[in-house]
């Protein structure tokens, strides 16, 4: 399938920042002893770099050294990863996120780590030498900020060793989706994750992470037993529910480079059954009831059923109405018929399928890999079904982009179930009440994509509570992703990161 259909068929829980291809932005890896054999490669060696203020452009000429500048080189020879400068080579490949769009923003350097041990180093380094740091694991985050102007990256790809025994995974935060579900295929067990194959675990868990088993066994962070945090004065950290139980509560589900970089996490995993499927398309000219329909669906279908709906722009100007819907008894039949009741309408076309759980994964995710990709979106989190004005203004916004030729999507993803349970230890993530998440997606670049997304916001202003913090988007205020547990997490913020040391437009302050 085309990457925006492969968006558009599932995009969950996503992302470092964060669920489609979306992630957040915190990160990191360990494995504990005994462990399988890691899924990791050795990372380089660490790299000698030149003592240097970086300019604009890469130069391949000696740098001038100064003395005012950072030791670059000591920093480097005490890591056992890599420092990348504008004037090393292999930088521009190692500061890109997923999106194109952010590979003009140059940070001073990019740090790759090979363990926890240079993750301390780093954020001792960029505090002494007053760089802001972002962490990054699948670089998927929104608004790029998994990276920085002037500032240090510190890239946790490499921290990304595996093992699993009595029903517990544990992971580094570099991990991406696709090789943490292939590995758990092993052993007959799953994660509840999104779909992207290349997002990191870190990012996508840390802000809450929504996927096809979010009503049968919750968010992803919900599975979080315990995790490894390095905080702003380079301590490190074991949380969990018995230990520091108000950090491990904010990390689940406030969103990454917030209060510390996770370096590994240990969740307890779920079933990896056989999956019931079922595609439901209908002609635009039952969009609103097919939307009243879903609505209805997403609060009074068992737990085991989930189902998220499409709304899409074609380039002919018209509307696609579709739900693709998952059921975890491995038959979808009873879950398309009651969706179909509830919509009062037969679907125009109908696909029933069952697929093993590799089988889904490579299904939903389009493959095990996933191209960079340019794109804008943002979110809404619905608190409770939309009225008929508000429908007809969501449909109305995703039409006036099909008729403008703006590739466009609105996707709603159900919540409910498990999802509306806090898990035992807590958790900050503040949409437990909500009936669903909608992401409001184009491929397009600038101004046709920023007015589909407006458009989008202004059509269910009445029935939104906030956005989805993995959902990132410029020029919303950083409360609005947390709703009632702002407070809290700002108080978590105070007692971890007292001096604000990870800072940028879209963290807490």
């Amino acid at each position: 399938m085309s990457l925006l259909d492969r968006r558009t068929v599932l995009i969950a829980g996503v992302a470092v920042t964060l669920a489609g291809c979306g992630d957040s932005k915190e990160t990191g890896s360990t494995s504990t002893p005994g462990a399988t054999a890691p899924t990791s490669t050795t990372p380089p060696p660490s790299t000698t770099v030149p003592t240097t203020t970086p300019s604009s452009t890469p130069s391949t000429s000696a740098p001038t050294l100064t003395s005012t500048a950072p030791n670059w080189n000591t920093f480097a020879s005490s890591l056992k990863g890599r420092v990348y400068l504008p004037s090393t080579s292999g930088y521009a490949a190692a500061h890109q996120l997923f999106n194109p769009r952010w590979d003009s923003v140059r940070p001073t350097a990019v740090v790759k780590a090979a363990n926890p041990a240079d993750v301390q180093k780093a954020i001792n380094f960029a505090r002494t030498n007053k760089l802001v740091l972002v962490p990054k694991s699948g670089g998927h985050s929104y608004v790029g900020a998994s990276t920085i102007a002037n500032g240090l990256q510190l890239d946790v790809g490499a921290l990304k060793d595996m093992s699993y025994a009595n029903g517990v995974l544990t992971v580094g935060a570099g991990a991406r989706l696709y090789d943490v579900h292939a590995f758990l295929d092993r052993y007959g067990r799953s994660l509840p994750t999104g779909t992207c194959p290349t997002v990191g675990v870190a990012g996508l868990t840390l802000g809450g992470g929504m996927g096809i088993h979010t009503r049968t066994y919750g968010l992803t962070c919900d599975r979080v037993v315990s995790m490894s945090v390095i905080t702003a004065d380079g301590k490190a950290h074991n949380v969990s529910a018995s230990a520091e139980s108000d950090l491990f509560a904010a990390l689940r589900g406030s969103g990454g480079g917030n209060l510390g970089v996770v370096t590994s996490f240990q969740f307890a995993t779920i079933p990896a059954t056989k999956l019931g499927f079922f595609r439901l398309a209908w002609p635009e000219s039952q969009a609103a009831a097919v939307v009243r329909g879903w609505q209805k669906f997403a609060q009074s279908a068992p737990t085991t059923a989930w189902g998220n709906l499409h709304i899409d722009a074609k380039s002919n100007g018209t509307l696609s109405i579709r739900v693709l819907g998952v059921s975890t008894t491995g038959d979808a039949t009873a879950a398309a018929a009651q969706l179909e009741s509830f919509v009062g309408v037969k679907a125009s076309d109908r696909t029933l399928s069952v697929k093993s759980h590799l089988e889904a994964v490579r299904y939903l995710g389009g493959g095990t890999t996933s191209p960079r990709q340019g794109f804008l979106a943002g979110s809404d989190v619905l608190k409770g079904p939309m009225d008929a004005a508000t429908i007809t203004g969501l449909l109305g916004a995703v039409k006036a982009a099909a008729r403008a030729g703006t590739p466009a999507s609105a996707i709603l993803d159900p919540l409910g179930g498990q999802a509306s349970k806090e898990p035992a230890g807590g958790s900050l993530w503040p949409w437990r009440g909500a009936l669903a998440v909608v992401q409001w997606y184009s491929s397009a670049q600038g101004k046709p994509a920023q007015t589909f997304i407006a458009n989008g916001h202004r059509a269910v202003r009445s029935s939104s509570a906030g956005g989805y913090v993995n959902y990132l988007e410029t020029g919303r205020a950083v409360s609005s992703y947390y709703g009632g547990n702002v407070a809290k997490l700002q108080a978590a913020k105070k007692k971890y990161d007292p001096t604000n040391f990870f800072h940028t437009p879209y963290t807490l302050s």
